[in-house]
């Protein structure tokens, strides 16, 4: 970018500043096919440089070695970012097990990994990843409190919660952050959690605002064009006779691409920004990336302005989208609205 960095919003009613797009580190590690680690450091040198300085990852990507990975970036610039991490998801030696965790001595065990693997002695943002019903919040959430009068964590966050959950759990301790999946395609968050957190002043952090990468025009169908090891081969929206129909819905997106000199990615993560205004949000969007370049063309989306008309023809996009965000919504926020 040729100008100065990207502005800085606060993180809820009493966190850090920080820019006002963040960079999911998850790629980095897994998921995304094959990953080049230098080019990723580089990535991570260049996002702060350019203003970014909330970077997210989770205990679970990679199984720690996201974590592991971003350690010696944090150890260089610790008083300059702000650094979150999540715990929730358990994973064992199945590469195809999944369990949602949500009791205090889970939590405590999950904090101690993260710190180790993150070389730091305080995590500046600690989010539940997701939710177990089965787990009264107020016992999951006051675990998480406990973590903050330790001084092990300085602020919480929750991830794929609706309103009333967010409600419930600010009611226990300040929650600074809300992460949910939110973009043209996926506006789940705005049936209760979206008001919720304008009305609690809690920060929103949407995840995959590019559509997991399909928004951008990079890949018309995940089956076809992307690596055996990519998830998103995995994920209703992205293969076959769903991925064709999605890829028809961005035809609005590509003109107005066109008459701002523009990418479709700008144009996405512009969307998610003024979005955010119209809901009385502050909003800190993370894009993931593990190439320099693609981070500051999504930050130049910081400073993309679209018309009414835009925003209007943007406007149905999502309600015509063709599959569920993941195989098994089961643990989103979406099935306990």
């Amino acid at each position: 970018m040729n100008d100065s960095k990207i502005a800085q919003v606060r993180l809820g009613a009493e966190g850090p500043l920080v820019g006002v797009q963040g960079l999911g580190c998850m790629g980095m590690s897994e998921f995304y096919g094959d990953t080049d680690e230098a080019a990723a450091r580089e990535t991570l040198e260049v996002a702060l440089a350019e203003g970014v300085t909330l970077f997210d990852t989770a205990d679970v990507y990679g199984r720690g070695a996201n974590e592991e990975f971003l350690a010696p970036f944090v150890a260089a610039h610790r008083d300059e970012i702000t650094l979150a991490t999540k715990f929730a998801i358990e994973r064992n030696d199945d590469p195809h097990y999944r369990a949602v965790r949500n009791d205090p001595a889970y939590i405590r065990r999950s904090v101690e990994g993260s710190l180790r693997r993150l070389g730091v002695d305080v995590i500046d943002l600690y989010y539940m990843h997701r939710r177990d019903p089965a787990v009264p919040l107020e016992e999951s959430v006051g675990a998480m409190a406990e973590l903050v009068q330790r001084g092990l964590v300085k602020h919480l966050g929750l991830s794929e919660v609706t309103g009333a959950e967010l409600r419930e759990a600010h009611a226990v301790h300040p929650i600074a952050a809300l992460q949910s999946e939110w973009s043209l395609f996926s506006r789940d968050v705005e049936r209760s959690a979206a008001g919720a957190a304008a009305e609690l002043g809690v920060t929103l952090v949407p995840y995959s605002p590019l559509g997991r990468g399909f928004l951008t025009g990079a890949f018309t169908d995940a089956g076809k064009d992307l690596s055996e090891n990519d998830f998103r081969r995995h994920q209703p929206r992205f293969t076959g006779d769903n991925a064709r129909a999605n890829a028809a819905l961005l035809e609005p997106v590509h003109k107005i691409a066109a008459a701002h000199g523009a990418s479709a990615a700008q144009v996405a993560l512009g969307w998610v920004h003024q979005r955010a205004d119209a809901h009385g949000l502050t909003v800190v969007p993370i894009p993931g990336t593990r190439k320099a370049t693609r981070l500051r063309e999504n930050l130049v989306a910081t400073r993309l302005v679209l018309t009414e008309a835009e925003l209007t023809e943007l406007e149905p996009v999502a309600g015509r989208v063709a599959g569920d965000r993941y195989p098994d919504m089961s643990s989103t926020s979406t099935v306990r609205e």
